[in-house]
């Protein structure tokens, strides 16, 4: 098989991150392996270290390409008042779809404890940390003045915590209810 150009080998670099970030997040970054990371774009595993330096440097910019994510899922919920642009936030990220489809949701939730586990420095602790920052800086676009940096902090640990709680007890009434505990919470801004 010949070379493939500059831009291909870009266009499968981008592939094989976006199918990271799903599988990732759907499975955690040891239930995934390159073999089947790569098969899953339709390459070889051949070609993994031609791209990464290391499975370890992939889940890093896979965290990080899921935070981009997550970041333009919400800065796309529509222009409206901060108590309308909450509720909409709340009922999407804590809804019983994110809760069911990991792959597709919150990194924060999906590869938290992963990232906790993984040594201090790595990619996937550093591009934790900047996306958790950045989830941040959307929240407070949210809100504009009308919140505090540590309000923000406490939004964000319920969005996943509520999450987090939701997915660890799906299929018990308790998942449920904690998704509209969740919910009401970040929506009510009483507290803050």
């Amino acid at each position: 098989m010949g070379r493939v150009s500059r831009a291909e080998a870009d266009r499968h670099r981008s592939e094989v991150v976006t199918a990271a970030a799903r599988l990732f997040r759907e499975r955690g970054v040891g239930g995934v392996s390159v073999a089947e990371l790569m098969g899953e774009v339709g390459l070889t595993q051949g070609g993994f270290y031609r791209q990464f330096a290391s499975k370890e440097a992939l889940a890093g910019e896979a965290a990080a390409e899921a935070f981009e994510q997550l970041a333009a899922q919400l800065r796309a919920i529509p222009e409206a008042s901060v108590e309308e642009r909450r509720a909409e936030m709340a009922g999407s990220y804590l809804s019983e779809a994110s809760r069911d489809t990991p792959g597709e949701g919150c990194p924060a939730t999906a590869l938290g404890g992963e990232s906790a586990r993984d040594e201090q420095g790595s990619p996937l602790r550093k591009s934790y940390a900047d996306g958790v920052r950045s989830f941040l800086d959307v929240l407070a676009e949210f809100d504009g003045s009308s919140a505090t940096r540590e309000d923000h902090m406490a939004t964000l640990a319920t969005l996943v915590g509520g999450l987090y709680l939701a997915r660890a007890t799906a299929g018990d009434p308790v998942s449920e209810e904690i998704l509209e505990a969740a919910r009401r919470r970040v929506v009510d801004t009483s507290h803050e």
